[in-house]
């Protein structure tokens, strides 16, 4: 790691402590400067404003997140139906857990969602990617029927929302949300593997 990625870290590390602990919204640049042992001035060098250190935060989260989709995904010895159950049902576990042991986090990506959309729609895009990935499985084994699998992908992000960022759209317990989940997913697959 180079030292410029070094103090990037540094940085990360520094403001995701203060977000988690008081909040985005009452977090300053210049109180991340201080616990780095730096001037804001220099702060600047390596993030223009407090919401791009908010948007490697998310997105170093969100890696550590795809490698186990990707592993759920690509997992052997179970059918593309099953893949895709566990894809969905390791989003919603991942994130409602998540949000509840950190409300804060909450505060920060309705900011980052609200400030860069672009942010999270290319968050989605590279989901798309494994989801199609898993189709085509799910394709070449005669379990689902051919489709256009970036349209397909994209509309099972949509079926699914309510499930991805849970504590946004209810109140529901993470049984209940399981619940719904079960229900609406068969309804996907079984649809997808008609005719097949």
């Amino acid at each position: 790691m180079s030292e410029r990625d070094a103090i990037r870290e540094q940085i990360i590390e520094a403001a995701k402590k203060r977000f988690w602990h008081y909040g985005y919204a009452k977090t300053t640049m210049a109180e991340v400067a201080a616990d780095c042992g730096m001037s804001p001035g220099n702060l600047y060098r390596f993030f223009p404003g407090k919401l791009d250190i908010a948007e490697a935060i998310g997105m170093a989260e969100f890696e550590c997140h795809m490698e186990v989709l990707r592993a759920l995904a690509t997992a052997s010895g179970r059918s593309a139906r099953q893949r895709l159950h566990d894809f969905f049902f390791e989003s919603l576990r991942h994130t409602y857990t998540v949000l509840e042991n950190n409300p804060r986090i909450h505060e920060m990506a309705q900011v980052i969602a609200r400030e860069r959309p672009e942010y999270a729609n290319s968050l989605y895009a590279i989901e798309r990617t494994l989801l199609c990935a898993l189709l085509a499985d799910g394709e070449a084994a005669g379990e689902f029927r051919s489709t256009d699998r970036a349209f397909t992908a994209e509309m099972l992000q949509s079926a699914t929302m309510k499930f991805c960022y849970p504590q946004l759209w209810s109140q529901l317990t993470l049984p209940k949300l399981e619940r719904e989940l079960e229900g609406v997913l068969a309804l996907l697959i079984d649809g997808l593997a008609q005719a097949a």
